[in-house]
């Protein structure tokens, strides 16, 4: 059974927590044919004005340019043993600015949620590094399980 949230705040602690803890997560895009690509990356996120916002630091592969440009719509799956897990429904867009990569360096950096995260100069130079590219992760919808007796909380955009 699940419930429904009003704010984000009702299930970000647990968010947080099990992103935290899973740090990886699966990213799904589809291609023009609507055929599923799947990738394991790293995400980092954030409360922005009570909303929640994510950051993927990552290389812009044409497979992955080509299934964001033609459907910006992607899911985020994390899961661990225990079945505790989260799946974030997002927009994904391109934001390449010089402000927002020192923004998602910084997180990167400090880790956010803590434990979310890993130093990106294994990644790339610095902020500025030509080869560092940053999509914007507009979340619309939230799912959060808890393994143990399978509760499950969502949160909707569209009901904030």
């Amino acid at each position: 059974m699940s419930t429904a949230v009003l704010d984000f705040s009702d299930l970000e602690a647990e968010f947080n927590s099990y992103i935290g803890a899973i740090n990886y997560a699966t990213m799904v895009t589809v291609d023009a044919k609507n055929r599923p690509r799947t990738r394991v990356l790293i995400p980092v996120w954030e409360n922005v004005d009570g909303q929640p916002l994510g950051w993927l630091a990552t290389y812009r592969t044409p497979v992955k340019a080509a299934h964001i440009a033609g459907n910006p719509h992607a899911t985020f799956s994390y899961w661990q043993p225990g079945n505790n897990s989260v799946a974030i429904d997002a927009i994904a867009g391109w934001d390449n600015a010089l402000p927002a990569k020192e923004h998602v360096w910084d997180l990167y950096r400090k880790t956010s949620p803590r434990g979310a995260g890993y130093h990106l100069g294994n990644f790339g130079k610095a902020p500025s590094d030509p080869q560092l590219h940053v999509l914007r992760l507009t979340p619309w919808r939230i799912q959060v399980i808890r393994g143990i007796d399978l509760r499950s909380r969502i949160w909707r955009a569209d009901r904030a």
